[in-house]
């Protein structure tokens, strides 16, 4: 396999077309920068923010959380009916931060517990993005949960002689 056929595995399955628009994105002024905006029907500003993780450049944690003042934190219930369209936003990011990353070889996310719900191994939210990513990733990518946390990473290739 040729170092660019690596480079440019494709993250999502072939044929991949969100059936849902994406709200509009605000994308780094530079094309490699790691935040991402956009604001929803209703007035929820979201902001995406790809970390690396300290063990590894090419690891990522995606984090997506609401900037909009209406709630006292970035986690309070924020459903107005908007949630997959919200996904369909986080999955474009994701797809153009990846464009950019090539090299990626992990993207790790979690979803906040609900107020009650927090007894759970696993997050109903988690749970929502594993499903998601199981319907959408290429099989180049494998899809786990880790507790609260749905990890997807490149499997590894195998080399010919």
């Amino acid at each position: 396999m040729t170092q660019s056929n690596h480079t440019n595995l494709a993250l999502f399955r072939e044929g991949f077309i969100s059936e849902i628009d994406p709200y509009p994105i605000q994308t780094p002024e530079i094309k490699s920068g790691a935040a991402y905006y956009f604001e929803t029907a209703s007035g929820l500003r979201y902001q995406v923010l790809f970390a690396k993780k300290k063990n590894s450049y090419l690891e990522n944690i995606v984090n997506f959380s609401v900037l909009s003042e209406d709630f006292e934190d970035e986690y309070s219930e924020t459903n107005r009916g908007e949630i997959y369209r919200v996904i369909a936003t986080v999955v474009e990011i994701i797809r153009i931060y990846h464009h950019h990353h090539s090299y990626s070889t992990s993207y790790e996310f979690s979803g906040e517990f609900k107020e009650g719900n927090d007894h759970r191994e696993t997050s109903i939210r988690t749970l929502l993005y594993y499903r998601k990513a199981k319907e959408i990733m290429h099989p180049a990518w494998e899809i786990d949960i880790r507790g609260n946390k749905v990890v997807v990473r490149r499997k590894k290739q195998q080399r010919f002689a």
